[in-house]
């Protein structure tokens, strides 16, 4: 194993069983290192729905809720510490940004990728595929 010690791992989660085994993993990496787990959720409302903004925010509270309480609560019956984040704005750049922050030390990103074919990926972009290019710390993409 590598000799860097591992501290404390960011873990962005959208709900889907595909972050959710990004969860499992950062839960394995922060047992073994005795790591604290960051739970990141990200709201990003588009400017085309700004007229139903008041609706979709409370929808998204609640979804975002549910989602950290779910993790949270995974992370303490495996004794981890456990923090969150819920952060509004673009997904990939308030990751890195998260990440490449001089106020908190990170150490680690784990992330599921949803496995978009590669001609959508082209088109669309992706989530997993910016923090991949943008993060100064390692990224753990998990499929």
């Amino acid at each position: 194993m590598a000799s860097k010690q591992i501290h404390a791992i960011i873990v962005p989660l959208d709900g889907s069983k595909n972050s959710l085994r990004g969860l499992e993993m950062a839960i394995l990496i922060a047992k073994q290192f005795n790591a604290t787990i960051t739970v990141v959720h990200c709201i990003n409302i588009p400017q085309h729905l700004e007229f139903q903004r008041a609706e979709i925010m409370e929808e998204e509270n609640k979804e975002s809720e549910s989602i950290i309480n779910y993790a949270k609560k995974k992370i303490a019956e495996n004794g981890i510490d456990c923090k969150s984040k819920v952060i509004r704005g673009d997904t990939g750049y308030n990751i890195t940004k998260l990440a490449n922050s001089k106020k908190q030390r990170f150490d680690m990103i784990v992330m599921s990728s949803r496995g978009r074919g590669a001609i959508k990926e082209i088109f669309l972009g992706s989530v997993s595929n910016y923090v991949i290019h943008a993060s100064k710390i390692p990224v753990l993409l998990v499929k």
